[in-house]
């Protein structure tokens, strides 16, 4: 079947992928009189924007403006330059300048339009906050609370968050802390359907299986629940569900779920459409083509190549149809792909899930009473905070793998792993215990006498509230974000000294963000391997490598960089045309 349009200025744009930023490009272009036609793998839509934190990141945007918050431009670049300047040759100058000027503009639209109505995520502070131009609260916005029954008969078809407490807000989540509100939450519902027709990841079998990089709890278990009959949705699937909806609204719009695009169509003058397999055989559609799929999570061969990483060393918690397609279908028609380096994405330390289906991560490892250890039995990171471990685990001159986590029985009365609650029994097979540390070693294949040593040096530390060695409990967003907001002095700091001890051997676990992949410039536009342009080729979701920053990141980078080239390549598609 092939589109019978041929007047290339009627032709829709093909947007491939319906995630946040895929969404994003096709109501940019209908509101500017283009139609949009949107085909997405899944059956469900939101992909791993849905799964994650919601967190979008903009500097000098005017929701902090409106609330007293000062920041400008120039901080922001400063801070980005900061955090990046370990690899400057892996900076794209360009595209880093055109994000950041770009985004309050991208912002501001995206909320004039009613796509969303933005709130600032209170007291965040920026990851590094030690680096020039850091903020203390204003950068990370997130949607105010949308009710699902505005999606009508979509609400089905969105993903739900297995990994933050959706209808929780960041504001009720704080109070309390992330593993408290979320295993909360949890206990409110009766059934293990978290109300979308997906199975949540990482516990339990999910028939499609990400944040921002920010500590999300694999517990499988629904979002809270209500008496009231509303249905707050916050976090990610909150931000997806405020775009799905005024999406919904244009008729110049079409969302054709279980469409996996298989090839790139292109003749002499660059590409041209798409193939895809659809429910009723395949499908041609003719006109420019926007890949806005996410990363490779469950491609092995992807991760190896950007990673450098075994199956045996990693896992995702993204939706399994992120397969690497926008790289592969980018490559097939010439495109060119950037390496970050492995040491600077965000990848998150975590374990395969109970039913042994998908894989966790959660903020149980830099809670209070844990700590990461090498084969050893030595630290070697602050492991609280996630750029650390990921940046020492994979040093290629110094690495660290496999590693560990060990904590004591305190840390499993107060705030359990994944689906054991507070208090609760582990299942059989999931964690290592021993009544000592040396005997956990040795059970672990970690240097128990050593385990032992540096447990002995890691509680005179932790008793006073601090990490002179590795500086756990000193980054500002961790202490707020993971933290237990009732462990004095520190949030994240706790001795192991209540046996028995237990241990598990943890595996790096994507989050639908690669930071390697499709080369672009600043406007989305896809290059070849000459630095040119592939004529009728974008790309905006984080199949995109982020040569945008680099190798800096920060929690709600990729989401921000995505709703702003969304934006852009928007613009220049529909440029033009009548409305």
């Amino acid at each position: 079947m092939t589109d019978p349009t041929t007047d290339t200025s009627d032709r829709p744009v093909i947007v491939v992928g319906a995630g946040l930023s895929g969404i994003a490009t096709a109501l940019g272009v209908a509101l500017r009189g283009r139609r949009a036609v949107v085909l997405e793998a899944a059956e469900l839509v939101g992909g791993a924007a849905a799964y994650s934190g919601g967190q979008i990141w903009c500097g000098a945007n005017h929701v902090a403006a409106r609330e007293g918050i000062t920041d400008d431009l120039a901080a922001t670049e400063r801070y980005v330059r900061d955090i990046a300047r370990a690899h400057p040759e892996v900076l794209d100058e360009q595209a880093m300048l055109r994000w950041i000027r770009t985004a309050p503009e991208a912002v501001r639209y995206w909320e004039d339009v009613g796509a969303i109505r933005w709130t600032v995520i209170p007291g965040l502070a920026d990851y590094h906050d030690e680096a020039d131009g850091a903020l203390d609260a204003g950068r990370y916005l997130t949607n105010e609370v949308v009710d699902g029954s505005v999606l009508g008969p979509w609400r089905e078809r969105l993903r739900v968050s297995p990994y933050f407490p959706v209808g929780t807000t960041y504001a009720e989540m704080f109070r309390t802390g992330r593993r408290a509100a979320h295993v909360a939450g949890s206990e409110d519902t009766s059934s293990g359907e978290n109300g979308s027709g997906d199975a949540g990841a990482g516990e339990r079998s999910v028939p499609d299986h990400a944040g921002v990089p920010a500590f999300g709890i694999a517990d499988g278990r629904a979002a809270p629940g209500r008496d009231d009959g509303a249905d707050p949705l916050t976090f990610g699937t909150g931000v997806v569900a405020a775009f799905l909806a005024r999406a919904l609204a244009e008729d110049r719009i079409e969302i054709r779920t279980a469409h996996p695009v298989t090839a790139l169509l292109r003749d002499a003058g660059g590409v041209t459409g798409v193939r895809a397999d659809g429910p009723g055989g395949p499908v041609e559609l003719h006109g420019p083509v926007v890949l806005a799929t996410s990363t490779y999570d469950w491609n092995p061969d992807l991760v190896r190549e950007m990673l450098g990483l075994e199956p045996e060393d990693f896992g995702s918690v993204a939706p399994e149809s992120l397969r690497g397609d926008g790289i592969t279908l980018a490559r097939s028609v010439g495109g060119a792909t950037a390496r970050i380096p492995a040491t600077s994405v965000p990848i998150l330390p975590g374990w395969e899930s109970d039913a042994g289906t998908g894989y966790g991560y959660g903020p149980e490892y830099a809670l209070p009473h844990s700590m990461i250890v090498d084969r050893a039995g030595r630290r070697y990171c602050n492991d609280s905070y996630w750029v650390d471990i990921v940046a020492r685990t994979l040093d290629p001159d110094d690495p660290h793998l496999p590693f560990f986590l060990v904590w004591d029985d305190r840390h499993r009365i107060k705030y359990g792993l994944a689906t054991t609650p507070p208090g609760g029994e582990y299942p059989a097979g999931r964690v290592t215990s021993a009544p000592s540390l040396r005997e956990l070693g040795d059970r672990l294949g970690v240097d128990g006498a050593q385990l032992e040593h540096t447990a002995a040096t890691f509680n005179r530390n932790a008793a006073r509230g601090e990490d002179p060695d590795f500086g756990r409990g000193t980054v500002t967003y961790v202490n707020r974000f993971a933290g237990d907001p009732e462990q004095t002095p520190c949030p994240v700091l706790g001795p192991l000294e209540q046996p028995p001890f237990h241990g598990l051997r943890l595996k790096f676990v994507g989050t639908g963000i690669g930071s390697s992949g499709v080369r672009i410039d600043g406007d989305g536009r896809v290059l070849d391997e000459r630095g040119g342009t592939v004529p009728g080729l974008y790309a905006v979701g984080s199949c995109a490598a982020l040569t945008t920053t680099g190798t800096g990141y920060n929690s709600g980078f990729a989401l921000g960089r995505g709703i702003t080239l969304a934006y852009l390549v928007a613009g220049e598609l529909a440029a033009g045309v009548a409305g």
